[in-house]
């Protein structure tokens, strides 16, 4: 995982660089093309319209850049399906048919000594830099429902605890659909499928098995001891006072809308809100944290205020409030302003991806035509 530039002509370098077809075809590897652009996405530095229309100037065709704006398509389809269902996310959205066992992650996975190379690597890697690979992920979380039993909502807050790029709807909707309570099947990996695409050797595991044996019946003896989770986010104390000119309105970016280019020519307000509620519900650590501080440096004339929404409002006096619509704004009052998308016109509840996917192609596909 390379260093994560926080400077805003860093990461536009980082969109100039992307390599569609590199990234096609060695996305799923370890040592792969991937983008790293997931946690300037998750912040809403940047957006995935943003990425398509740099696309689209680069003459790509659509042929070209399809398994890309795929796996963006997905992050969108996460966000409608958070828009559309809100809280009810943290719930399993179908039913399994096999139940898990418990909601406490096994110690093992917890430090990192589940015995398989990959995942103990993966994991130690997450603590120390709050990147995981995407498959690694995967894997880390096909080990802990489908192996390990493990009800999905815990082990998923506490990835999303640690992920620079966590966003709680590709996150939980993730993990829900290697749990099978958002797919037609539980996703499962064998230790042959760890060693392809990540370059181990290892073998004579619990996962070295044929597909037919998976998800194992039985726990493995390193995964049966549980540890429940402490976790919890510090947020600033100590900040200045807010300056707030009351006849300039009052923009409010928050842990998902960081962007510097919201409303870049508008005198106003501009206030990063940082709710403790919020963070109870939904806690990062302290690397997430300053990572997003640092972003922030990206808005001119930014200040930084800990506290509740309502609280917010009792300094901002007359002051127009503007925000994004994001599902964990529901309670800001003020005039809302849409996210942006790839393909804005199609909103709404699809009951699988492949079904979202089916109805942007079209659009999609309209961009690149010469």
């Amino acid at each position: 995982m390379r260093y994560l530039s926080t400077d805003y002509p860093s990461i536009l370098q980082a969109i100039d660089v992307i390599e569609p077809i590199a990234y096609a075809q060695t996305r799923n590897y370890l040592n792969g093309k991937v983008t790293y652009l997931s946690p300037y996405l998750s912040r809403g530095v940047i957006s995935t319209r943003q990425i398509l229309q740099h696309l689209i100037l680069q003459k790509f065709t659509f042929s070209e850049v399809k398994v890309l704006l795929q796996e963006l398509a997905w992050r969108d389809y996460y966000q409608r399906i958070w828009q559309e269902k809100g809280a009810q996310i943290n719930q399993n959205i179908f039913q399994l048919t096999r139940q898990f066992h418990t909601n406490l992650l096994p110690t093992s996975i917890l430090e990192a000594t589940t015995g398989i190379t990959v995942i103990d690597t993966a994991i130690q890697q997450m603590y120390q830099t709050g990147y995981m690979h995407n498959h690694c992920r995967m894997y880390t979380a096909s080990m802990a429902c489908n192996v390990a039993q493990t009800h999905w909502l815990i082990p998923a807050k506490w990835m999303y605890y640690y992920l620079m790029d966590g966003d709680w709807a590709s996150n939980a909707l993730s993990w829900q659909w290697v749990a099978g309570t958002f797919s037609s099947k539980q996703y499962v990996a064998n230790q042959e499928n760890m060693n392809r695409f990540t370059g181990t050797r290892q073998y004579h595991t619990f996962l070295d098995v044929p597909y037919e044996q998976l998800p194992l019946q039985i726990i493995p003896q390193v995964l049966q001891h549980r540890s429940s989770l402490q976790l919890s986010t510090t947020l600033p104390n100590h900040l200045p006072p807010l300056q707030i000119n009351p006849l300039l309105p009052t923009l409010i970016y928050n842990y998902y809308n960081l962007s510097a280019t919201w409303h870049q020519h508008t005198l106003a307000n501009r206030i990063l809100l940082l709710e403790p509620a919020l963070f109870q519900q939904y806690p990062v650590s302290d690397k997430c944290i300053h990572f997003a501080l640092e972003l922030a440096q990206n808005i001119p004339g930014i200040q930084c205020f800990a506290g509740s929404f309502e609280a917010l409002i009792n300094l901002t006096g007359k002051s127009t409030i503007i925000y994004r619509e994001h599902p964990l704004n529901q309670h800001y009052q003020g005039e809302i302003e849409p996210r942006e998308w790839m393909v804005p016109e199609v909103k709404g509840y699809f009951p699988s991806f492949f079904s979202y996917w089916k109805k942007i192609t079209k659009k999609l596909e309209s961009y690149f035509q010469p």
